[in-house]
């Protein structure tokens, strides 16, 4: 019997947490194209997470462990589950333990399987969620192509998304393979078509919320076989909305318990006027 096989043998549980009614709670986790196994044990972790109401999942597999990932966290209490069809390629997950999911056309027209989006209603108020995975650098026949085309197609929507919404706060999330200018330590392998990508956010009118609350501190979400640390994964939002924006962290433990090779990152934005449940 595979892994997979006894997945779909489970009873659906309860959601582990209440989801909450005046917060958007969100956990991205990147799921380092999991087993299945392996994605069983990531659906698990991310259901114990308080923070994780809405989860992104990214680097999900396009063979038996992404879809042992996708079974395994309805079986976990993520009853709205938004899993693309990939042709073969990674791809990205939106989950959800309560509200549900509403696809939204993102607008991406490159690899758009790694970047689903949507609309969700939490107390009362809308949000828009995207999420992002960039293709790492690629083989050398095709070096840097795919990561070009993708960032260039995702910097072209995000003008339209952040216009689109004026009164709706937009999260973005994601693994993007690039790191803010000035990073610490220093990379020099990245060029500067890939620190425009970063800036095109808050050209956008986007926020990076984890700089909003902690402009000077020093983390990581990846680390090289050096030891040297990358800022892979991050989060934004529209930047109206940032003052909303009440906590934002990296969390190592799924690093540390060798579930993925990335640190999982949570968001806390406070929902104004939200008291009315979760529709």
């Amino acid at each position: 019997m595979t892994d997979a096989t006894q997945l779909s043998l489970l009873e659906p549980q309860a959601p582990k947490h209440a989801a909450s009614t005046t917060h958007a709670r969100l956990l991205l986790f990147n799921t380092q194209h999991a087993s299945p196994g392996r994605a069983y044990r990531q659906a698990e972790w991310i259901s114990t997470q308080e923070s994780a109401d809405f989860a992104v999942l990214t680097e999900v597999s396009s063979g038996p462990g992404g879809s042992a990932l996708v079974e395994a966290l309805g079986e976990y209490g993520y009853s709205s589950v938004i899993a693309p069809e990939s042709p073969g390629d990674y791809y990205t997950v939106l989950a959800s333990r309560s509200a549900e999911l509403h696809p939204v056309d993102s607008g991406v027209s490159c690899l758009p399987h790694r970047a689903p989006a949507a609309s969700v209603t939490i107390g009362g108020q809308p949000i828009v969620l995207l999420g992002l995975y960039v293709p790492s650098r690629g083989p050398r026949e095709r070096r840097n192509e795919d990561k070009r085309d993708f960032q260039n197609a995702v910097a072209a929507v995000l003008p339209d998304l952040s216009a689109l919404f004026p009164e709706t706060p937009v999260i973005v999330a994601g693994d993007l393979n690039v790191i803010e200018p000035n990073h610490m330590p220093p990379h020099s392998v990245f060029g500067q078509w890939e620190y425009a990508f970063y800036k095109s956010f808050a050209a956008a009118g986007f926020t990076d919320a984890y700089r909003h609350l902690h402009p000077d501190t020093v983390d990581h979400s990846w680390f090289g076989r050096s030891g040297n640390g990358f800022r892979f994964d991050h989060i934004f939002t529209t930047t109206a909305h940032a003052p909303q924006i009440t906590a934002c962290a990296y969390e190592h433990a799924p690093r540390a318990a060798a579930l993925t090779d990335h640190a999982a990152m949570t968001l806390t934005l406070t929902i104004e006027g939200g008291s009315h449940g979760i529709e």
